[in-house]
């Protein structure tokens, strides 16, 4: 086959065009995946309908989610098979500079972000540099694969490697989108003790309490920091994830911090947020941590974790559609409110 359909971005604002392009070849190093399921998150929202996210060049495929088999090597491909099940870390890292040697795959030097500096996975075909790749366990479908990619592994690098997370320590999650959802889960897998979901949308709130939040704070209708001090009689939470991106829910990340507590920003944005005065910030040591993404070794971890039973994501996918609806499912994600976790695409 040398034709293939694509969802491609020419402008932001302006839907996908899904048009037929060449088949990509899979150069040294290089393996040709045919893509089985590749998700949808906000950043897809940001380059396609906001715009507020550039991309190296127009028109690219957009999707950095996927998952799929193997359908060609190139040369010098090791380590893989044709017909093995795998699933692209987000973005093709160089496998070379200190980053990538550190296993910090996520802050490589050269990375280039599939839909956005490469193209993605919104098609039936994309190339990946082999050692980017990774297996997915027999037991792991692959639409669940690919939400792993992004939806899960970034929360759970954000409890596990940022926030040092450790069994019985409180977290409050601020904003309980996809995101937000899956940080909740996580932290009931690895042994959380109370856990606060914070949001303003009533359905992502009972969603939450679903998922195993003891407290559930709707933030235009009370203050979080007064609530979990009635709630559990303590100042504040060890860890608070942020996964909005804007500077009044990080700093509501900050406000509602305990002794010691850790703030781990994740959403990404544009406005400054505030320290809380310096005596209390200083005199109750507290941390404030950026994380960006993911490791290889968390989405590794994250598949021996659904592997074994540990970490049910069978309600994580709100909706599937394929690739020719491609500017219904962004319309579907773009929509707040409609208790969407995670949207999947099948261009296969």
């Amino acid at each position: 086959m040398s034709e293939m359909l694509a969802a491609r971005l020419y402008e932001a604002g302006q839907p996908l065009k899904v048009e037929s392009v060449p088949v990509p070849k899979p150069g040294p190093g290089e393996v040709l995946v045919e893509v089985a399921a590749c998700g949808l998150c906000g950043t897809d929202i940001h380059l396609a309908v906001e715009g507020d996210i550039p991309v190296a060049h127009t028109p690219i495929t957009l999707g950095h989610e996927s998952a799929g088999t193997i359908a060609a090597l190139g040369e010098g491909a090791a380590g893989f098979a044709i017909g093995d099940r795998v699933a692209l870390f987000p973005a093709a890292s160089c496998g070379e500079c200190s980053y990538c040697m550190a296993g910090r795959e996520s802050l490589c030097d050269r990375s280039k972000v599939y839909g956005m500096a490469r193209d993605g996975g919104l098609a039936k075909y994309i190339t990946a540099p082999a050692h980017t790749l990774i297996r997915i366990p027999d037991g792991v479908p692959f639409d669940i694969a690919a939400i792993v990619t992004d939806g899960v592994s970034t929360p759970f690098h954000a409890l596990r490697g940022r926030g040092q997370l450790q069994p019985g320590e409180s977290v409050a999650v601020v904003g309980c989108g996809g995101l937000g959802t899956h940080a909740i889960m996580l932290a009931k897998m690895m042994g959380a003790g109370k856990i606060v979901a914070i949001d303003v949308q009533k359905q992502a709130l009972e969603r939450a309490l679903d998922l195993g939040a003891d407290l559930a704070i709707d933030a235009a209708a009370e203050d979080p920091a007064k609530a979990i001090k009635a709630a559990f009689g303590r100042s504040g939470v060890d860890i608070a994830l942020e996964f909005v991106g804007a500077a009044k829910t990080a700093e509501t990340a900050l406000r509602v911090l305990g002794k010691t507590g850790r703030a781990v920003f994740v959403g990404v944005g544009m406005e400054r947020a505030t320290l809380p005065p310096l005596i209390r910030f200083v005199g109750m040591e507290q941390s404030v941590l950026g994380s960006f993404g993911m490791d290889k070794a968390d989405i590794e971890d994250l598949f021996a974790h659904i592997e074994a039973g540990e970490l049910d994501l069978s309600r994580s996918v709100s909706a599937k559609f394929p690739l020719s609806e491609i500017n219904e499912a962004l319309g579907t994600l773009a929509r707040k409110g409609e208790g969407i976790v995670r949207i999947v695409v099948e261009p296969s």
